[in-house]
């Protein structure tokens, strides 16, 4: 299966411009798919599934360019108004969103489900996301990443990655 169905009705009642690529699933995680494809890894992004561990049960997805870190302890961990907080297990990631990561995309989720894009995601002119399987990605303009449901752009969600460190 290429792009997960609900992605793709998501994208279409939005009506944001899009293409999907095929990809390998083997190839799915985002370093091996940006050198296998020659994608820039900063036009390609991660969705990251976070969950509350005290108190339990508070989540979100967040999105975030591949050359930056997501902020868990500090921005993540303030917004959803929680003591601690960690990256969700990819058995958590699969049973919330029906997505693998590798797959985990902005579209298609649970209506609950709030998804953080970060600032830095919404202002690149084109990036590749999930596709809700490891079997596609999908390619689209990042500031029409703020048109989908229950997403929020916010800004200094992550920080760019010092690569001289």
């Amino acid at each position: 299966m290429p792009a997960d169905p609900r992605v793709l009705a998501d994208l279409a009642e939005a009506g944001v411009a899009h293409t999907v690529m095929d990809c390998d699933p083997d190839l799915a995680d985002t370093a091996e798919f940006c050198a296998a494809y020659g994608i820039d890894p900063a036009a390609s992004a991660n969705a990251i599934l976070v969950a509350s561990r005290k108190p339990v049960g508070e989540r979100a997805l967040c999105v975030v360019l591949a050359t930056h870190r997501l902020d868990v302890n500090g921005a993540v961990r303030k917004r959803l108004g929680v003591r601690k907080v960690s990256f969700a297990s990819a058995e958590d990631t699969v049973e919330l969103t029906g997505m693998e990561i590798g797959g985990v995309t902005v579209a298609g989720l649970p209506s609950d489900l709030p998804v953080w894009v970060d600032a830095a995601v919404a202002a690149v002119g084109e990036v590749v996301v999930g596709a809700g399987t490891r079997s596609a990605k999908v390619l689209l303009a990042g500031s029409d990443l703020a048109r989908l449901p229950n997403v929020e752009v916010v800004e200094d969600l992550a920080h760019p990655v010092d690569e001289s460190a």
